[in-house]
């Protein structure tokens, strides 16, 4: 399935805009304990990304995120600076969707990193997307994968690796 356009604001890692707000304000401490910081070593080096916790052991993010060690921080409201409330995940496992296609196409863009029991699982808002990608400006368009379209994959995948262990 294609990702889902839509116009809203996107915020890249950039030298100049790194550490800044576009289009909206900083979260109170601790609000979005399901929130996750990727830090991804892969063959191009050190990248960042985002997800959030759908399950105890189960972050959701996006398939372009994919590296040889993936570190995931939960719990963390700076993660510049090392928090009492921060969690690190061990990934055991990261699974993209089987017809995932990277760039310059990218379609399918989501993935599941099966991790140790890192903690409770706090879901008040409902996710609606995953980052695909956008301007690095932090202007409009970007392009977001609709996580609703995943749900069967998503839970069959999480089913089938759960009854693993």
């Amino acid at each position: 399935m294609q990702p889902l356009l839509f116009l809203l604001i996107f915020v890249l890692f950039q030298e100049d805009e790194a550490g800044k707000i576009i289009g909206g304000r900083e979260a109170r401490p601790n609000s979005h304990p399901y929130m996750a910081f990727l830090l991804i070593q892969s063959p191009e080096g050190l990248s960042a990304c985002g997800g959030f916790l759908v399950r105890e052991d189960f972050v959701l993010t996006a398939g372009h995120c994919f590296g040889s060690s993936i570190n995931v921080t939960l719990g963390a409201h700076n993660i510049r600076r090392q928090e009492g409330t921060q969690q690190h995940i061990t990934v055991l496992r990261a699974i993209r969707h089987p017809d995932y296609n990277p760039p310059p196409v990218i379609q399918n863009d989501i993935m599941l990193l099966q991790g140790d029991s890192g903690g409770p699982l706090v879901c008040n808002n409902v996710a609606q997307g995953i980052v695909s990608y956008g301007s690095s400006s932090g202007n409009p368009p970007a392009v977001f994968t609709r996580i609703q379209s995943f749900m069967p994959w998503i839970k069959r995948t999480m089913r089938r690796l759960s009854s693993r262990y």
